[in-house]
C-alpha cells in the first residue's frame, strides 16, 4: 500500500549489482499505490460530485510531479537511499527526524485502519457475531477488530518478513477482483449503473480531495523503489506508468460506485453492495484477506526504527514484548475511533499532503539551488506546497470535527 508497504521492495538486487527490472518496478509502484484508498473513491467522488472527478486527475498529475522531483534529489545526491535521506541532505539531522516522525504516524494510523476495514467488512458478512470474555459481552464490529488482531499478532513477531511478503501483483489483482465485482452487482444483481448524483458538492470538496491524496501517497517509497532498480534512468518512466495505471483504477471504481448508489455510498464502496450478493462475498473476502496479510509489513518500519534506536529491544523476548504494545495501542484506537473514512479524511489532509506535496517541494528547492531562479518551474514548485497546505489546514479540519462529533454521539 501506498507507503504503507514500503518493506515489501527488497534492496537485495541492488547489493548484487542486478537489481528489478522495469516490469518488476512497475508492479511494485502499482501496489504501493493501490491499497485500501481504492475502497474509499466511489464516497470521494459522492462527497464533492461529478467535478471533483477532474481533481482526481490534478492530483494524480502533481503527486506524480513531486515524486519526480524525489527522484531529481536522488540524482543530484547519489548517495540518498530513503525519503528520510533527502530530508537529511535537504535540512540536516532536523530534516530526517521530522519526515520520519510524519512517516511513522502515517505509518500507524494505515495500520489502524487496516483493523478498522476488517471489522467494518466481516460485520457485514457475519452481523449477529458476539463472544463474551471474562463477563464482558463484545459484539459488532469491534468483535472483529480484536478477532483480527489476536489473527495478526503472531505475524508480526516474524523478524523476516519474506513469509508474508506476497508478490507486488497480488495487490493489483485484488484491485481488478473488485472492480470485476462492482460491475457484477451493478449488472446483474438489478441494481444497475443508473444515479445521476451532483455535478459539483462544494461543501464535501475537502473530503474528496483529501481521499484522493490519501491513494496517490507513496512518496515515503519512491527512494527505495528508485535503489531498486536495475537501470535508475528507466525511473521516471515507472512513476509515469504506475500513476496513469493508479488514476486509471481509482477513476474506474469512483465512477462505477458513484453510478450505482449515487450520494448514498457508505466509507468503503463494500460496505454499500448487497450483502446477499455472491460477488459481493466475492469482493469482500478479497479486502479482508489482503489487507490482513500486509498488516505486519505496514507496522514494521516503526518497530525496525524502535530496535535500531535501542538495541535492547532485538533481542527476542523483549522484542515480542514491544511489537504487542504496538498492536495494542494500535487495537484501542481502532476499538474508540472505529471510523474508517473520518481517518482516512485525516491521514489524506494532514499526512499525505505533507509528505507526498508539500515536504518534496521544500527539499527540491533547498537541495537543487538553481531552482531559485524565477520561471515556470519555480512557480509550479512554489504553487504546489501553498495548495497543499490549503487543502491540508481545510481537510484536517473537516476531519477532526467530524471524529469528534461521532465521539459524541
Amino acid at each position: 500500500m501506498e507507503s504503507k508497504n514500503q518493506l515489501q521492495i527488497s534492496n537485495s538486487g541492488q547489493d548484487s549489482g542486478e537489481g528489478t527490472n522495469f516490469f518488476k518496478t512497475c508492479l511494485n509502484g502499482l501496489n504501493a499505490l493501490t491499497g485500501i484508498g481504492i475502497l474509499s473513491m466511489p464516497y470521494a467522488i459522492s462527497q464533492g460530485g461529478w467535478l471533483s472527478f477532474i481533481l482526481l486527475i490534478i492530483f494524480g498529475m502533481m503527486f506524480c510531479y513531486t515524486a519526480l522531483l524525489l527522484e531529481k534529489c536522488m540524482k543530484l545526491h547519489p548517495q540518498i537511499k530513503s525519503y528520510a535521506d533527502i530530508g537529511e541532505v535537504a535540512f540536516g539531522y532536523k530534516g530526517r527526524t521530522v519526515i520520519a516522525s510524519f512517516i511513522y504516524i502515517e505509518v500507524f494510523l494505515v495500520a489502524i485502519e487496516i483493523l478498522i476495514l476488517e471489522g467494518d467488512n466481516l460485520e457485514k458478512l457475519f452481523p449477529n457475531m458476539r463472544f463474551t470474555f471474562y463477563g464482558l459481552k463484545i459484539g459488532g464490529k469491534r468483535c472483529f477488530i480484536l478477532l483480527s488482531a489476536l489473527v495478526i499478532l503472531p505475524t508480526t513477531w516474524l523478524r523476516s518478513l519474506e513469509a508474508l511478503a506476497y508478490i507486488s501483483i497480488g495487490g493489483v489483482v485484488a484491485s481488478v477482483i473488485l472492480i470485476g465485482c462492482v460491475v457484477c452487482v451493478g449488472e446483474f444483481d438489478g441494481i444497475g449503473f443508473h444515479e445521476n448524483g451532483e455535478l459539483v458538492n462544494v461543501g464535501g470538496l475537502s473530503t474528496s480531495m483529501s481521499l484522493f491524496a490519501f491513494c496517490y501517497s507513496a512518496h515515503a517509497l519512491m527512494p527505495t523503489l528508485c535503489n531498486s532498480m536495475s537501470d535508475r534512468k528507466q525511473f521516471s518512466k515507472v512513476l509515469l506508468v504506475c500513476f496513469v495505471a493508479t488514476t486509471f483504477i481509482n477513476g474506474t471504481i469512483a465512477i462505477l460506485g458513484y453510478m450505482m448508489f449515487g450520494n448514498h455510498l457508505n466509507s468503503q464502496i463494500t460496505l454499500s453492495l448487497p450483502t446477499n450478493s455472491i460477488s459481493t462475498k466475492i469482493a469482500i473476502y478479497t479486502t479482508i484477506i489482503n489487507p490482513l496479510t500486509k498488516y505486519a509489513i505496514v507496522i514494521t518500519p516503526i518497530f525496525k526504527a524502535i530496535e535500531d534506536k535501542w538495541h535492547l529491544c532485538k533481542r527476542r523476548p523483549i522484542s515480542i514484548f514491544f511489537r504487542t504494545i504496538i498492536v495494542v495501542s494500535n487495537v484501542l484506537v481502532a476499538l474508540f475511533i472505529p471510523f474508517f473514512g473520518y481517518i482516512m479524511v485525516f491521514i489524506g489532509a494532514f499526512l499525505s499532503v505533507t509528505i507526498s506535496l508539500v515536504l518534496p517541494c521544500i527539499c527540491y528547492l533547498t537541495i537543487n539551488k538553481a531552482t531559485k531562479r524565477f520561471g515556470l518551474e519555480l512557480i509550479i514548485i512554489m504553487g504546489i506546497p501553498l495548495i497543499g497546505t490549503f487543502i491540508g489546514i481545510h481537510g484536517t479540519y473537516n476531519s477532526v470535527g467530524q471524529i469528534v462529533n461521532e465521539m459524541k454521539q
